[in-house]
């Protein structure tokens, strides 16, 4: 039976190590749990912020999609993925993937491929907030998390 994937679109800051200890108490089958926080970088000095929308709804199914996607294909035990909306200021997470499998590498792998649809799959959209007050354009999608993405069908 395939473990159902922890989904969460939210406001409010996430705890990683929490997280794991939720995804890991009471289980000896795991062997391996890989986890990736994505931040809000300042890009040199130059970005205060981002803000971040989503498509209610739909982020949340799309979400999960790729997340049993993920399980079925790594044979994970668990997965949990969080994705922040709202204003992010930089140094502050964005995003969270926990992978859980018996075996690292499948960990890995799991964590890697969620990152890489959830960046080109799910209805999430960026807009930078410059370090002078203004507000730049909405981040277009970039040519390099298509490659990414894209390797998982070779």
């Amino acid at each position: 039976m395939r473990p159902a994937p922890t989904i969460r679109v939210q406001r409010e800051d996430f705890d990683p190590a929490a997280e794991s200890q939720v995804l890991s108490a009471g289980r000896k089958d795991i062997g391996a749990l890989v986890s990736f926080v994505g931040l809000c970088r300042d890009e040199a000095g130059t970005l205060s912020a981002l803000e971040l929308e989503h498509y209610p709804g739909m982020a949340e199914t799309e979400m999960t999609r790729i997340a049993e996607l993920a399980i079925d294909r790594f044979s994970l035990l668990g997965l949990t993925a969080i994705h922040r909306f709202g204003r992010i200021e930089a140094g502050e997470q964005i995003v969270l993937v926990i992978a859980a499998a018996p075996h690292r590498q499948a960990a890995f792998d799991g964590a890697n491929f969620v990152m890489d649809f959830l960046k080109t799959s799910a209805p999430f959209w960026k807009k930078e907030h410059a370090q002078d007050g203004t507000s730049g354009d909405w981040v277009a999608a970039k040519d390099a998390d298509d490659t990414a993405r894209d390797r998982w069908s070779r």
